[in-house]
């Protein structure tokens, strides 16, 4: 793993970093020149980071080097899993020529950084490599094949299916430093799938609090898998997008609790940032005919809905419709709401009205 700077910030790094430091090694044994261990690289802020090495191998016209990635605090899916490089010299001219190996996938749909048929081996990782082959040798013709052992069951674990990247991982990373989870990453992984599903033609995109309502929506909709977004708590994110990056109809599905606080116009609706407004969920069921008084007394969503019924759900769905809209101030997106119970069944909806665009 990479050694530590001192302090107690508990920060990790990318796989891009991981598979830079590997590939520098590798190119240096190719180049008969040893084993660098531990194996400084320059990342994109200009810090110099170091890496230990765990696996070395060479062979004739090849050289494998890996380094096991370490990803801090941040709940990563591929903390603690290698990161390989494995290098051959290239034709002549050729420069550096980057491949796929086991664990790390193939970009098969527009709208990401990378075309179709390249190997998901994002823009900033590839010149973090390119630019440290050149520290060893410049210019350079050699292959340079990035493998994670096990890394096509990991990547079941992110959007790496819905967005067209088959076979394996990503190897990520902008700043070369992962940090603890933040928001700003989820948001950026909703434009992501944004891109991803307008570059793929999707006129119906589906974004869910979670996948209780994914699927509730899905078995309704039948959407295909890079129509899905996994908003999450962030419904600001994606609507702020889709104000610039409209797809022409949105279908947001999700729990009660979530949407109540969407229909009061939160737009961020983690329960750490955001609460239930039980006294307007109590004006919400006064204007649908039922009586407030225990709904503004509850202590949850849930007691909520069970003293007012179907008819504030109904409410909800209504009133967090045009809360999206609100969000999206004018784009031409037509918007349905799905209120999704915890049992995964839809108890309420509300949609654009039939031949009406927002």
């Amino acid at each position: 793993m990479a050694r530590k700077p001192d302090g107690d910030l508990r920060h990790g790094y990318t796989t891009g970093a991981c598979a830079t430091a590997a590939a520098k090694a590798a190119y240096g044994a190719l180049l008969g020149r040893g084993w660098i261990n531990p194996v400084s690289i320059v990342l994109p802020r200009g810090e110099v980071v170091a890496f230990d090495l765990v696996e070395t191998a060479f062979g004739e016209g090849w050289a494998t080097a890996s380094v096991q990635k370490d990803a801090g605090d941040d709940p990563d899916v591929t903390h603690g899993a290698l990161v390989r490089a494995t290098l051959r010299p290239a034709a002549p001219g050729a420069g550096v020529v980057f491949r796929a190996g086991e664990g790390v996938g193939m970009v098969t749909k527009p709208g990401l950084m990378i075309p179709p048929g390249e190997p998901a081996i994002n823009p900033v990782p590839r010149d973090m490599i390119r630019g440290a082959i050149a520290e060893l040798q410049h210019p350079a013709d050699v292959e340079v094949e990035i493998a994670i052992p096990g890394g096509a069951a990991l990547a079941e674990k992110t959007w790496n299916p819905r967005l067209g990247v088959e076979g394996g991982l990503s190897i990520l990373g902008t700043t070369g430093i992962v940090r603890p989870y933040s928001c700003a990453a989820w948001i950026a992984s909703i434009h992501r799938g944004i891109d991803v599903a307008r570059a793929n033609g999707v006129t119906h995109a589906l974004a869910s609090t979670g996948a209780t309502s994914e699927a509730a929506a899905q078995a309704r909709l039948g959407l295909p898998a890079h129509a899905s977004l996994d908003m999450g708590d962030f419904a600001g994110g994606l609507l702020k997008y889709l104000r610039r990056h409209p797809i022409p109809r949105l279908t947001i599905a999700g729990g009660f609790a979530k949407l109540a606080k969407l229909a009061a116009g939160a737009l961020d609706l983690h329960s750490g940032r955001s609460q239930v407004d039980f006294a307007f969920l109590a004006g919400l069921a006064r204007d649908a005919g039922c009586n407030p008084v225990p709904v503004a007394a509850a202590n949850t969503a849930k007691e909520a809905l069970d003293h007012a019924g179907p008819r504030l759900a109904d409410a909800v769905a209504v009133r967090a419709r045009a809360a999206a809209l609100e969000a999206l101030a004018g784009a031409r997106v037509e918007v349905e709401v799905l209120v999704v119970d915890r049992g995964g069944r839809i108890v309420a909806e509300a949609r654009t009205p039939l031949g009406h665009t927002a």
